[in-house]
């Protein structure tokens, strides 16, 4: 070929986003970029849609949150109360863990489904199927077990970091119109996470690729710690996403990717509950599990914020 028969780079360029040369329309290939964005958003509203027919059962949420935290307490699961507490002694890590719980969740579940569409597209349809069976599995368990969040249930002696230091995602309850804030289990945001961390994991190569599961053990710890799920919501999704990546079998994975993401999932569930549990210190931190903290507590008093002398 010579150098007038070549391509231009920029038509070369148009050619891969809309999929020509890579096997569009076959198992591996990528599809259109309109339809699958189309898809998506489709999906995205029929999932808002969910949650949002799945609003309005307080008294059964309220009563799946208590059985929630007793079998916790049974189970002599880490407290989250004693997680928080490390939380609110710093001004920096509260913001930070507020303003990662609102703005990486979807941001990184987006930009890694571009780079796996553009970068990895024999392997973007598996990726898509796993997000949407995850998702779809979720609003299942949304609808049948609404489960208020552990903010909200007065007997954890947890606050919502949110709604006392910024930045907040959620509104009262009784008038958020955008989500239902009764759907704690499972958490899509850990969730997520993880199907980030598995899906880069198995299709890179370099020896720094276990540095994903980062992003999940980060979420799990954010997501308790602030006080938007329990532990056991953390747990059901785990479950839930490694029943659907054994179901939603990929179209070409590299050999050992089952291992590979075995691996994977079992660093994120292994790592979180000894770092909380460390947190706690000998005799369980600074409050016992399922009861509210005491007068000189970081967390007695919302208004006040971590860092003052009431609260170190």
């Amino acid at each position: 070929m010579t150098l007038l028969e070549r391509p231009h780079r920029p038509a070369m360029a148009l050619a891969r986003l809309r999929g020509e040369g890579h096997g569009r329309g076959g198992p591996g290939g990528r599809p259109r970029a309109v339809r699958e964005l189309a898809l998506i958003v489709a999906l995205f509203g029929v999932y808002k849609l969910g949650r949002l027919l799945a609003s309005g059962r307080i008294a059964e949420a309220f009563g799946n949150a208590r059985r929630v935290w007793d079998l916790e307490r049974t189970l002599d699961l880490p407290s989250e109360t004693a997680v928080q507490h490390g939380l609110l002694h710093s001004d920096l890590l509260v913001h930070a863990a507020n303003g990662y719980y609102a703005y990486v969740h979807f941001p990184a579940t987006a930009a890694f489904l571009l780079w796996i569409y553009l970068r990895r597209p024999s392997h973007y349809r598996w990726i898509r199927r796993v997000v949407v069976a995850l998702t779809a599995s979720g609003l299942v368990l949304h609808l049948l077990v609404p489960l208020a969040p552990p903010r909200m249930l007065t007997v954890t002696g947890l606050i919502d970091t949110g709604a006392a230091f910024g930045p907040a995602v959620y509104g009262a309850p009784q008038t958020d119109t955008m989500a239902n804030q009764y759907a704690a289990m499972p958490s899509l945001h850990i969730g997520w996470a993880a199907v980030v961390a598995l899906g880069l994991i198995a299709t890179s190569r370099t020896r720094w690729r276990w540095l994903w599961t980062l992003h999940p053990v980060v979420t799990v710890l954010v997501v308790v710690a602030t006080a938007n799920h329990y532990w056991m919501d953390g747990v059901v999704v785990l479950v839930m996403t490694a029943v659907v990546v054994l179901l939603v079998r990929p179209v070409a994975l590299p050999a050992g990717w089952l291992t590979t993401a075995a691996i994977g999932m079992g660093a994120v569930a292994g790592a979180v509950p000894p770092f909380a549990e460390a947190r706690r210190g000998p005799g369980g931190g600074a409050s016992r599990p399922g009861r509210a903290p005491g007068r000189g507590s970081a967390v007695s008093a919302p208004a006040r914020r971590p860092g003052s002398r009431a609260a170190r």
